[in-house]
């Protein structure tokens, strides 16, 4: 019989959690409570003593200086009404399961398989509210109805005696495991039927192809050989539809795509991986020759390139939009610790050093009406945070670089990417670390958690655009704790040679990590039944393909199965023997002896017929502002300031650990007090060596309006000049690229498809361009290409967007540099040309234009003077760098200056403009490549001589006073603040999330 343990604050003592709920509630529904309170309950589903539970609620449960507890009686008193919210059946609950393994410490025994710990919250509603009003406050704050459920009773309903009802959200089927013969000896239109009722995301022709297949004679021939069934299974379908899957097989960057440039010229390229990303890192790698620092490059779950002697770096960025659109907590969690399993499955074996994350959001001060099942943005915004800081935070792993951009169309689907770096060494058993190869005969060991509904359909769904039938299954809430239990015993494992290859379970779950193995061999043999399930009732199929998280999929020698499954039990790490790699050239899985799939590896991996997409380009002309338009420079100033785009995002970053491992050297957040915006991150993994790695982005999705092609070089360059702002090596840097798009296909629901196709194709040539210019190889990358909204007539699409990440080496990290003035008389020059470059800029949008000029780069210009600045940071030259983003050089004076906590003084005349700029376009233009410099006076000379040539600017000096001081062209004072005004007005809007 189940037990609930009921926790509570003591009488006297301050709820902060119930306060928090009580403002957020008012600040997103506008409801005025006099108090909410709030009561930890557990609910314990096992065979315990009455002992045995008083411990564990005296015990872990609770602070007995702070709490009081009770065993099945209720603590509830002085409210109105109780909300009590807890996980629908089925859901992860990691509060839940940290409780059950406590107990089982405590008692010395471990829970049977269907004994367990589930936790909920319940929330004393004090006020002027009836239950109608509480329903509102639980479905719109309190609970996402996809992932939990909630109770809700009034004072007088209450039992003062019993509480409330004992109900364990258990999961009950009485569905029995079975393999379907699934009839594709049908219609077009029942064809596609099954694709849309199987959530397969598979089209008419990918349909027609497995049709096609199955009725083929030789196929027919080797599977009665084989004693298989002539139809296809649910399992089989399930995985080419896994496999073949935008998400997984990347479909549209696979494609024949047709362009016409709209001036008369046609090409057709033949995928756009293939040309232009991998294209550009080959021709890099060819033309450095020996200085070629790239190891593993479009191979793996992650990129890897040269660090030491004795170590390499290994780098990845993910997305996880769609489930984070359902549940913004669960999606970005399960974001974080997903990829945190791509660096550390690359090669044989990676140790996670540091995360990053970039949000891309509506305004949480969005105010207009929501269609169906869409939340509110400050709700996605306050989920996706608290997501990404439980992941990282619980792993251990300091979470060191980001941003937030926003922009009203990603409430249609926000942007949830998360990056994960880690240390590899050189060598491993004689071997190169970045290596690794499943052998025929090696066993199939999956290892971490178990396996449920969770993320079922989450590679197909992901491949989809939002909308009614979006799956709750898609949903998962990764667990932090038992995955870093997971890679603890997997390095020691790594270290005694106990595998030979590994990867992670993640879209796709056994279906993906399996059959991506398999290709070493040529074929495997798994048993599904052998899986640890996380509750009774799975079909073959959901066990094949769920997404169930913290697994690993390992390939072990026959002569180590038994040591690598006896350390893992000694490290209370589940490890399950599910089969074999095989030469058979199948895809085999088995179910209780009975033949699940039977599919040939090569039609699996190779079968999924090719897209042909056209694409036109069009230029599309936007309304200027005229000069009166434009505001005052100062008006301006503090309107950047506080804008969205801009304005400090230190209520995020203060959530996230960036100190943990101890070896984060340039911090997010910089200056005097510790609150100014760093340009990018240094982090120094080895304590024997000043060796540092940096890393920093670029992202600029509003140029997409004008150009893609200018705002993918665009956040090629922002990444690269954040990255040498802070000392990091030009010429040992890798770019990893992350699309996110709109539907570029055209069809009945995406009209424009062909505009949307060659917009990807224009970002697709400045990629391969500009990295080529740089000298910046492609090591990783993913893309993400159905990121609309539609319901009914009602479309929301994201602006094109790209996150270019770029990570490489700092020779020493003594020689980092911060973006904070430093000292008074130092000198402030600006590297760089200016131009009338406002087009889709931070100033234009707060106007409410978008322009045309969108800004533009010159590589090699660009390439000469970062090479340059390498060296006048090596020499110990600059004393502070920051580089020049949205909102210009205004925007970037005001933030060196009051991070710095000196003023800036500086005269526009002496900016080095290209054409005729006003005192506004000079402060407020966003060209890029341009890096505000200081520089000591005793070190101005040696500075200068070393730009010689160049464009560069003697702008004015840093000043005791802290405030900025701009003289205008005609020597006019048009901008004077103090730096607590301006900081003020960087800080006050996003103070309170």
């Amino acid at each position: 019989m189940a037990s609930r343990i009921v926790v509570a604050l003591k009488d006297g003592v301050r709820d902060a959690r119930g306060e928090r709920v009580r403002r957020e509630i008012h600040e997103h529904l506008g409801i005025q409570l006099d108090q909410v309170r709030t009561i930890d309950v557990y609910t314990v589903d096992a065979a315990l003593s009455d002992e045995e539970l008083t411990a564990a609620a005296e015990g872990p449960f609770s602070d007995p200086v702070i709490q009081n507890v009770a065993i099945n009686q209720p603590l509830a008193k002085d409210f109105d009404l109780l909300v009590e919210v807890g996980f629908r059946p089925g859901v992860t609950d990691n509060v839940g399961r940290t409780a059950r393994e406590a107990i089982q410490y405590q008692t010395g025994r471990r829970f049977n398989d269907d004994e367990a710990v589930y936790t909920s919250v319940q929330y004393l509603l004090s006020g002027p509210i009836d239950k109608e009003v509480a329903e509102k406050i639980a479905s719109g704050f309190l609970a996402n109805g996809l992932i939990q459920r909630w109770t809700i009773v009034s004072r007088d309903e209450f039992d003062q005696t019993n509480g409330l009802t004992v109900q364990p959200p258990k999961v009950v089927s009485t569905a029995t495991p079975q393999i379907r013969p699934i009839d594709l000896n049908v219609s077009d239109d029942e064809l596609m039927q099954i694709s849309r009722d199987g959530m397969l995301a598979l089209n008419l022709e990918e349909m027609k192809t497995i049709q096609a297949f199955i009725a083929d004679a030789e196929v027919q021939k080797q599977r009665a050989a084989a004693g298989v069934p002539a139809q296809l299974t649910d399992a089989e379908l399930e995985a080419l539809a896994q496999t073949w899957s935008e998400h997984c097989k990347h479909k549209i960057f696979s494609a024949e795509i047709s362009y016409d440039d709209g001036e008369g010229n046609t090409e057709t390229i033949n995928s756009l991986f293939k040309t232009y990303i991998m294209g550009a890192t080959r021709d890099i790698r060819a033309a450095k020759g020996d200085k070629d620092f790239c190891l593993s490059v479009f191979k793996d779950n992650a990129g890897v390139i040269e660090f030491t002697d004795e170590w390499s770096m290994v780098y990845k960025v993910e997305t996880h939009n769609s489930p984070s659109a359902l549940d913004p907590y669960g999606g970005a969690l399960t974001g974080i610790v997903g990829v945190n399993r791509d660096p550390f499955g690359t090669g044989r074996g990676a140790r996670l050093i540091f995360n990053t994350d970039v949000f891309c959001f509506a305004s949480p001060f969005y105010d207009q009406p929501l269609p169906p099942r869409l939340l509110h943005p400050r709700r996605i915004f306050e989920g996706v945070v608290e997501g990404v800081e439980h992941g990282g935070n619980k792993s251990g792993i300091p979470t060191v670089n980001g941003s937030l951009v926003f922009d009203d169309r990603f409430a249609g689907k926000p942007l949830v990417y998360c990056g994960s770096a880690a240390l590899m060494p050189t060598e491993l058993h004689g071997r190169p670390g970045h290596e690794k190869k499943a052998e025929v005969g090696d066993h199939i060991l999956m290892v971490g958690g178990r396996v449920g509904k969770d993320g079922i359909h989450g590679a197909t769904f992901s491949s989809e655009e939002l909308n009614e039938d979006s799956p709750v299954t898609a949903v998962q809430i990764g667990d932090p704790i038992t995955q870093r239990r997971m890679f603890d015993f997997l390095i020691i494992a790594r270290d005694k040679g106990l595998y030979t290859a590994i990867t992670d379970n993640g879209a796709g779950g056994l279906s993906s990590s399996v059959g991506e193995m398999a290709e070493d061999t040529g074929g495997f043999e798994m048993h599904l039944d052998r899986c640890p399930l996380k509750y009774a009732g799975l079909q073959p199929w959901e066990i094949l393909i769920s997404e169930a998280q913290e697994r690993m999929t390992l390939a072990v020698p026959p002569e180590k199965v038994d040591e690598f499954i006896t350390l893992a039990k000694e490290m209370d790490v589940e490890a399950t023997d599910l089969g074999l790699f095989t030469d058979s050239g199948y895809y085999h899985c088995l179910y209780q002896g009975e033949t699940a799939t039977y599919l040939p590896m090569s039609f699996l991996h190779e079968g999924a017929p090719q897209m042909k997409i056209p694409a036109k380009w069009e230029v599309k002309q936007h309304a200027e502002p005229t000069s009166t338009d434009l505001p005052a420079a100062d008006e301006a100033l503090e309107t950047l300031l506080s804008s969205l785009n801009v304005c400090s995002k230190e209520c995020v970053v203060r959530r996230y650990d960036h100190e943990v491992q101890g070896a984060t050297v340039q911090k997010p957040l910089t200056g005097v007090d510790n609150d100014g915006p760093a340009d990018g991150s240094v982090v120094r993994p080895l304590f024997d060596s000043f060796a540092g790695i940096s890393t920093a982005h670029g992202i600029c999705p509003r140029y997409s309006d004008i150009d893609t092609y200018h705002m993918m070089a665009c956040a090629i360059d922002e990444a690269l000049r954040n990255y040498v702002s802070v000392g990091g090596n030009i010429d040992h840097v890798a770019g990893l690229d992350n699309f996110c798009w709109c539907d570029p296909v055209k069809s009945e629901r995406t009209p424009d498809g062909e505009y949307k196709a060659a917009q990807l194709v224009r970002a697709n040539k400045a990629l391969y361009e500009y990295c080529l210019a740089f000298g910046v190889p492609l090591i990783s990358g993913k893309d993400s290409m159905k990121n609309d909204y539609q319901i009914g007539d009602t479309k929301i699409s994201i602006p094109p967007t790209v996150l270019f990440s770029v990570i490489g080496k700092v020779d020493d990290v003594r020689q980092t540099v911060s973006m904070d003035v430093k000292r008074p008389g130092d000198k402030v020059y600006l590297l760089g040309v200016t131009k009338a470059e406002l087009g889709a800029s931070e100033l234009y949008t707060q106007l409410g234009f978008v322009g045309n000029a969108v800004p533009t780069v010159d590589a090699h210009t660009a390439l000469l003077r970062y090479r340059t600045l390498n060296r006048a940071q090596q020499a110990g030259l600059i004393a502070s760098c920051h580089d020049l983003s949205d909102g210009g050089l205004g925007v970037a004076a005001a933030e060196a200056a009051f991070a710095g906590g000196f003023g800036v003084d500086i005269d526009l005349s002496q900016v080095r403009c290209d054409g005729t700029l006003s005192d506004v376009e000079i402060l407020y233009s966003e060209s890029q490549s341009r890096l505000l410099v200081t520089v000591a006076p005793d070190k101005a000379e040696e500075f200068e001589k070393l730009f010689a040539g160049q464009e560069l600017s003697l702008l004015g000096e840093v000043t005791e006073q802290p405030r900025l001081k701009v003289a205008g062209l005609d020597g006019s004072v048009i901008i004077d603040r103090d730096n607590a005004v301006l900081k003020e007005a960087w800080q006050a809007p996003l103070r309170e999330m």
